[in-house]
């Protein structure tokens, strides 16, 4: 049966996944602060909504894939927002990497006002989703997931109910951590190897073929090695999981030192290495290169 969705945020992930939901013959409204980025979309049939009021007016199913908090908050609660009209009976699904507190204030919002609302981050880059091969992370109840689920698989190979609002966005947090954590100890493992005379190629290669080795490093072997390929998760964009980690741990009351040393790896390589859009596994170029330099003073 055609459902009415709307979609807002058309960034990297949004611009590949929302189409998948006209080709599987929903009606689909757009909304995109640049809204020069919907014009593909409305050329295949989307409608093109100018506030986020409107595009909430036009569907029951509103998804919305923001790239921060401010962002995400600014969409829901300005003026001509997504809450700012009749909301009742409506499903909001947020896929954005949000700090659980901020999907807890969303949600308290929009339930307040009558609609349902589940968190459902996602596991994957651009590829996966233009393919719908996404994981998706979801919080809420299982009823209102079971009535997006039909949608929810258009886009993914998998979901997972983790638990009440906000489960998802933890469980999202959680599976960063290691990845954003890995690409330093990687950095710091070959700057150890290059300062004893190893062949850096060599090093890369040996780590892939091992237990060391993440699934996704042979992938991102020749962006380490200089290779200029499409970014697929910028630098920016880690840094500001990365603190939503850390934030979430303070409400905690938890004390995660490798994440903060990690944060600190990142945040120096975009200011001072100029490298915010570049993958974020440049870090580790970043930090080779600073580890090399410091050894040959």
């Amino acid at each position: 049966m055609k459902k009415t969705i709307s979609f807002l945020g058309l960034g990297k992930m949004g611009i590949v996944m929302a189409p998948l939901f006209l080709q599987a013959g929903h009606q689909l409204t757009v909304y995109n602060r640049n809204a020069k980025k919907t014009i593909a979309l409305v050329d295949d049939g989307a409608h093109l909504a100018s506030t986020p009021q409107e595009a909430c007016d036009s569907s029951e199913f509103i998804f919305t894939m923001l790239s921060n908090d401010k962002a995400i908050q600014s969409v829901f609660f300005d003026d001509k927002g997504l809450l700012s009209t009749n909301v009742e009976g409506k499903i909001f699904i947020d896929m954005s990497t949000l700090q659980v507190e901020t999907v807890k204030i969303l949600s308290n919002a929009a339930i307040k006002q009558g609609a349902d609302f589940i968190d459902a981050p996602v596991s994957g880059t651009v590829a996966p989703a233009a393919e719908g091969k996404l994981m998706f992370f979801c919080g809420g109840e299982a009823a209102v997931i079971e009535r997006v689920r039909p949608l929810l698989e258009i886009l993914s190979r998998r979901i997972i109910h983790a638990g009440d609002v906000g489960s998802g966005a933890l469980l999202k947090l959680v599976v960063n951590l290691p990845l954003a954590v890995y690409w330093q100890s990687l950095a710091e493992a070959i700057s150890l190897g290059a300062s004893g005379g190893l062949d850096e190629d060599l090093m890369l290669d040996a780590i892939a073929d091992s237990s060391a080795a993440l699934a996704v490093l042979s992938m991102k072997i020749p962006t380490i090695l200089g290779v200029d390929l499409p970014v697929a998760f910028d630098m920016k964009s880690m840094e500001k999981d990365i603190n939503s980690i850390l934030a979430t741990a303070q409400t905690l009351d938890l004390d995660l030192p490798t994440t903060a040393s990690t944060l600190r790896s990142y945040s120096e390589a975009i200011e001072k290495g100029n490298m915010g859009d570049k993958d974020a596994v440049a870090v580790v170029n970043y930090l080779n290169n600073k580890l090399k330099s410091k050894k040959g003073k």
